[in-house]
């Protein structure tokens, strides 16, 4: 139970409320229409939420349903990877900055919702996260107004919390087809000029494996290096194009976000890769390559010899070798 005070409005808040050889070598749509905010605010006909106060009430939201919103109208959300019992957030770092926590600062006022569901979690960083039913909630970054619903289905993990804290509409419901079809990540077996047999990505850009990950392991590329290194993360349902369904996986990143593994290994992007059909990574510090659609590492000749065999270079982050003209990250 929350150890702040907090007020649950006994009135409804809805009131009013509107296949491939083996290895070479070896969005968003349109939101559901919602009430507006103004409306939102003055659910069951109490006043809008003082400064300081945390606001929890219930709108309609279209074809979801009643969802959770805050004092200022915007749909709250529940992530499938954390816990209910015991209640726990696993969602830090890069994640919350998408996924902003709904904190316990000062009063909490919660209205439509029973009180025998309300609670409060520590988070890492040590604040208190707001639960409904056990389910930490959060606002998703991408809703631009209150009342929008884009995190609705995001990575098949994401959905907008309902009154008991469980998933708006029906249990299973997901995003609409074309907003999943829209934001989903895609995988594309093709063919890279000086590469050959590649995997690239919805817009034609190549990715990449790191020999320093471990199959099935949480990747070891983060920080500055995921800047040089985005990783490919499982955006909506992943989508394949001439890729054995069977070598398709994901693998939990350090920060809480998901990434596509092929054949076990983790996906990545490059940075300097300017144009689709580009390969400028492969090879980068003998550790980055292009990675084929069979899930292993290409065994093209690699162009940039020093970018390969930088060792003798000075050591940089996590004690890696630095090649010629940068690390082995790239940058």
């Amino acid at each position: 139970m929350l150890r702040k005070r907090f007020v649950v409005a006994t009135a409804s808040a809805a009131a009013g409320l509107a296949l491939l050889s083996a290895c070479s070598g070896g969005t968003e749509a349109t939101s559901p229409a919602v009430a507006p905010a103004a409306a939102v605010a003055g659910a069951g006909g109490n006043a809008p939420g003082a400064k300081g106060e945390t606001k929890v009430a219930v709108a309609e939201a279209g074809d979801l349903g009643q969802v959770l919103v805050d004092k200022d109208g915007f749909t709250l959300y529940r992530f499938d990877k954390d816990s209910a019992k015991p209640p726990k957030s696993n969602c830090d770092g890069d994640c919350a900055k998408a996924w902003p926590p709904v904190l316990a600062d000062g009063d909490v006022r919660i209205e439509g919702v029973d009180q025998a569901l309300v609670g409060e979690l520590t988070r890492a960083d040590g604040r208190k996260q707001v639960t409904v039913g056990g389910w930490a909630l959060y606002r998703y970054a991408k809703d631009a107004r209150a009342g929008e619903t884009k995190g609705q289905g995001v990575g098949s993990t994401w959905y907008a919390a309902n009154a008991k804290g469980g998933k708006a509409g029906q249990a299973a419901k997901e995003a609409p087809a074309e907003q999943k079809a829209e934001g989903a990540t895609k995988l594309v077996a093709s063919n890279v000029d000086g590469i050959g047999p590649a995997i690239v990505d919805k817009d034609g850009f190549t990715l990449y494996m790191f020999t320093k990950d471990k199959k099935n392991k949480q990747p070891t590329c983060n920080g500055d290096c995921a800047k040089a290194w985005p990783p490919v993360l499982a955006e909506g349902d992943v989508q394949l194009e001439g890729i054995d369904s069977k070598l398709l996986g994901t693998v939990k990143r350090a920060d809480g976000t998901t990434q596509v593994t092929v054949g076990g290994w983790a996906v990545y992007r490059y940075a300097k890769d300017a144009n689709a059909g580009e390969a400028n990574g492969h090879g980068v510090g003998g550790t980055w390559f292009v990675i084929e659609p069979a899930g292993c590492k290409s065994t093209a000749p690699v162009k940039n010899k020093a970018a390969q065999s930088g060792n003798a270079a000075p050591k940089k982050e996590d004690g890696a070798p630095a090649e010629a003209g940068g690390s082995e990250y790239g940058y």
